[in-house]
C-alpha cells in the first residue's frame, strides 16, 4: 500500500505543479497562440496539455520508483529531479509570461542537460525510472527546436 500511495502522491504533486503553472501562464499562452509565427512541425495547441499530462505522470512515476528504491545515490537523483522540475516550471514563465524567447531557449538547454544527468542518476537507482523519462527527453529536444524556431521567426 505504501508503494501505491507513494506513486499517487508523486504523480499528483507533479501534475498539480504543471497545472498551476499552466493556469498562471494562460494569458501568455493564448497571446502566443494568436500572435506568434511558429516554426514548421509546430503541433496544434491541444497537443501540449495532453503531452504534458502524460509526461508529468511518467515523471511522477519515475520519481516514486527512485524514492522507493534504497540506494546510496537516491538523494542525488531526487535532487536532480527537483532542479529539473523547477527549471521546467520556470520555462513557462520565461517563454509565455515574459515572452523572452532567447532566455527561454538558454534555460531550456540547461534543463535538457539537467534532465540527462537526472536520467543517468535515475538509472543508477532504478533503471525503469530512467526509461520512463525517455519520452520527456524526446519532448524536450522537440521543444528546443520549437523554442529556437520561435526565436528565429519572431
Amino acid at each position: 500500500m505504501r508503494k501505491v500511495l507513494t506513486v499517487i502522491v508523486c504523480v499528483v504533486a507533479v501534475e498539480l505543479a504543471g497545472l498551476a503553472v499552466g493556469m498562471l501562464t494562460r494569458a501568455g499562452t493564448e497571446l502566443y497562440a494568436q500572435t506568434i509565427v511558429k516554426p514548421p512541425l509546430s503541433p496544434p495547441g491541444v497537443v501540449f496539455p495532453v503531452a504534458w499530462t502524460i509526461l508529468y505522470a511518467l515523471m511522477g512515476i519515475g520519481l516514486a520508483l527512485v524514492i522507493l528504491t534504497p540506494s546510496e545515490t537516491r538523494g542525488t537523483a531526487i535532487a536532480l529531479f527537483a532542479i529539473q522540475l523547477v527549471l521546467n516550471l520556470a520555462w513557462s514563465f520565461i517563454f509565455f509570461g515574459a515572452g523572452n524567447y532567447a532566455v527561454a531557449l538558454v534555460e531550456l538547454v540547461a534543463m535538457l542537460a539537467v534532465v540527462v544527468f537526472m536520467v543517468i542518476a535515475f538509472h543508477r537507482v532504478e533503471p525503469l525510472a530512467a526509461w520512463l523519462q525517455v519520452p520527456y527527453l524526446a519532448w524536450l529536444c522537440f521543444a528546443t527546436y520549437l523554442n529556437a524556431g520561435v526565436l528565429a521567426l519572431n
